[in-house]
């Protein structure tokens, strides 16, 4: 791969991870209500998700996604639900409990996060989509060497990470302005509507 290909690649990379969908809109409920810092290990259990998606679309994901079709629509549906749940949370959640316990436990938060990056980007059609039909129009994914599968995926994680940290960064900064019971229960409610909306889209777009 050549460094302009690199660099293109890279800049294709982060304008996905910038694009809306599921993936974006729980992220950014997410900055809503707890800020950018635990969207860390929530972009990169997303974007291990993809990571492996490129790996898979380089040994034939379309083919894979044929065979197990079923697996596939059952990682979307618990993703779906999943997402669901995490909306219902957050719309339910006491403002009080928000303004005072603004911290979780750090090894907690930070497992929770991955495990939740990585089933909603794992669940997402728009990331299914993406590496099945549209990156082998961009690399000729039977051509590239095993050092080329790794810079690659290496940029993959780099160009996601940049991206959706951006956007959660962005939607993080717009916490300061909560700070009174009402105003983190309107956050809280906004949150968990995105999340919804985004666990709603999963489930009925296939």
């Amino acid at each position: 791969m050549s460094l302009e290909s690199a660099i293109s690649f890279f800049f294709i990379i982060f304008v996905f991870a910038i694009t809306p969908g599921p993936g974006v809109f729980a992220l950014l409920a997410r900055s809503l209500a707890s800020g950018a810092k635990p969207c860390v290990s929530m972009s990169l259990g997303m974007a291990v998700s993809d990571v492996i998606y490129l790996v898979l679309a380089c040994f034939g994901l379309a083919v894979i996604a044929e065979q197990w079709a079923g697996l596939f629509m059952f990682i979307r549906i618990v993703g779906a639900f999943y997402l669901l749940y995490l909306g219902w949370k957050m719309w339910s959640a006491s403002p009080e409990a928000s303004l005072k316990n603004n911290r979780d436990d750090g090894a907690f938060t930070v497992a929770k996060g991955l495990l939740q990056g990585f089933l909603i980007s794992a669940s997402n059609p728009k990331v299914i989509f993406f590496y099945i039909a549209f990156l082998p129009t961009i690399m000729d994914l039977n051509s590239l060497t095993p050092s080329d599968i790794v810079l690659a995926s290496g940029i993959t994680l780099s160009g996601l990470m940049v991206g959706l940290m951006t956007v959660a960064t962005c939607a993080s900064s717009a916490r300061r302005f909560f700070t009174s019971t009402k105003a983190v229960k309107g956050l809280n409610r906004t949150s968990g509507g995105i999340m919804i909306g985004a666990g709603s889209y999963l489930a009925l777009h296939g």
